[in-house]
């Protein structure tokens, strides 16, 4: 079967990007003239997000989420960089993909070592659920594409992730942060799969006509 690749209704991310798309560009264009190179800013931001994940699980909370925070906008900045260099290839594209999903296993699990020390197994489960649901969010995009189709919609994108997550982790309210991703991210994984299906499903009608 040869899918028909359609396009996706734009998403909070996308309209995160448009909106500080000039900001991104003269920041990517300052970083560029100094010499620094995309593939540095995404290493910076993972080792960020493994930093403060390590201060999450000894119970620097603050701080933790502050620097997740920080690094956070190195995501959409290391893909600006490459495009005005014209450096954008499907292996950057790639490494960047997977540096994003490290960076959330990073924040995941110290928040679970967190829950783990503070003997709260309740809490260390809704870690699991929450991260587990944001990987699938991830998963299902990355392999309906692999397939011919696109699955770039649902409620909790990357950007909604964060922004529901690092106050939950500055602000100590981090029950209620997980509860929010425990479940939306798993009806978002199912948007997904449901989009995927419609788009399968219009392919074979096509296909019979």
């Amino acid at each position: 079967m040869c899918a028909i690749k359609k396009s996706d209704p734009s998403t909070f991310t996308d309209f995160l990007r448009r909106f500080f798309r000039g900001t991104l560009e003269k920041v990517a264009g300052f970083f560029s003239r100094i010499g620094i190179r995309p593939n540095a800013i995404t290493a910076v931001g993972l080792l960020g997000n493994l930093l403060a994940g390590i201060l999450i699980a000894i119970g620097e909370l603050l701080w933790g989420g502050l620097l997740a925070m920080l690094v956070g906008p190195l995501d959409a900045l290391d893909g600006v960089m490459a495009r005005l260099r014209n450096e954008s290839s499907s292996y950057g594209a790639f490494i960047d993909s997977i540096s994003d999903r490290y960076s959330e296993i990073f924040l995941f699990g110290g928040l679970a070592v967190y829950f783990v020390r503070m003997n709260n197994p309740g809490s260390t489960l809704l870690v699991f659920f929450a991260a587990v649901g944001s990987i699938m969010v991830s998963y299902a995009r990355a392999r309906a594409e692999a397939v011919g189709f696109s699955a770039k919609i649902g409620l909790l994108s990357r950007a909604e992730r964060y922004i529901i997550l690092i106050p939950g982790i500055i602000f100590n309210y981090l029950n209620i942060s997980l509860w929010i991703l425990a479940i939306l991210t798993h009806f978002t994984a199912i948007q997904r799969i449901w989009f995927v299906w419609r788009q399968a499903k219009n392919t074979n009608s096509s296909e019979e006509k």
